[in-house]
């Protein structure tokens, strides 16, 4: 594996962050790869990601994904088209739906997409001792066995909407975000990770800030803000579940 690719920074304080995670059940940390490898991954997700599309309209509708060569067609790019106008609608209706770009790094390694590249390189760091060693260590889940993933991109007029994360019986136990943002993220640009409490006031907010690994134990309530239209291309992450099957 290319050490570069995902090289963890070794003056990290493993001991206060399990002690903050153990407390709160969520957690930022601010500088949790090498300066290198931050910026080799975020190089990647910029200029080598082919970026599909994925949508999700109603908390019963079906979770559709598009890949980059699929929306090319144009019948394909127009059906994306309206199940991204229904996305709206469930919002404003006060239900469950996102839109974001996506690449799947599981999918694209069952799926052959770019043998040996450099997203199955991550997947296999996501996986690796080191990166699973520390997070048993945070969480003190010492079941934590694999992790899945996919990277996303956040641009204007992309949302997640509040949910639960609830899939404990399919081994989920800790949600994990690695932001890999362009450089001085704006708080006018949306993007954040928020929580909420039973009355929907946000409890914590998280800046989609370069170089800084989101962890929370789920279920939590929480959401991805709006990005404006106004805001730039760049809210840039690596995302998936830490799970102990």
């Amino acid at each position: 594996m290319a050490k570069a690719l995902f090289q963890l920074n070794p003056d990290l304080d493993r001991a206060a962050l399990a002690r903050q995670f153990a407390r709160d059940r969520r957690l930022q940390i601010a500088d949790v790869l090498t300066e290198e490898a931050a910026r080799e991954l975020r190089g990647i997700l910029q200029h080598h990601t082919q970026w599909g599309i994925a949508l999700q309209a109603g908390a019963h509708g079906k979770p559709q994904g598009f890949r980059a060569q699929e929306l090319s067609n144009p019948a394909i790019a127009k059906q994306a088209m309206e199940i991204a106008q229904l996305t709206d609608k469930a919002a404003a209706e006060r239900d469950y739906a996102y839109r974001s770009m996506r690449y799947s790094l599981v999918e694209a390694l069952q799926g052959g997409w770019a043998p040996d590249g450099p997203h199955e390189i991550l997947l296999e760091h996501l996986n690796a001792e080191e990166f699973l060693g520390l997070m048993r260590q945070i969480t003190d889940i010492p079941e934590l066995a694999k992790a899945d993933g996919h990277a996303s991109c956040f641009g204007p007029q992309h949302f997640l909407g509040r949910h639960m994360d609830s899939h404990v019986a399919e081994g989920w136990r800790i949600a994990y975000v690695l932001n890999l943002t362009i450089d001085d993220w704006y708080p006018d640009w949306g993007g954040y990770l928020v929580f909420f409490d039973e009355d929907g006031n946000i409890e914590t907010g998280f800046k989609p800030r370069f170089n800084t690994l989101n962890l929370f134990a789920v279920p939590q309530a929480h959401a991805v803000t709006y990005v404006p239209p106004f805001a730039p291309k760049g809210r840039y992450a690596i995302s998936g579940w830490l799970r102990d099957r």
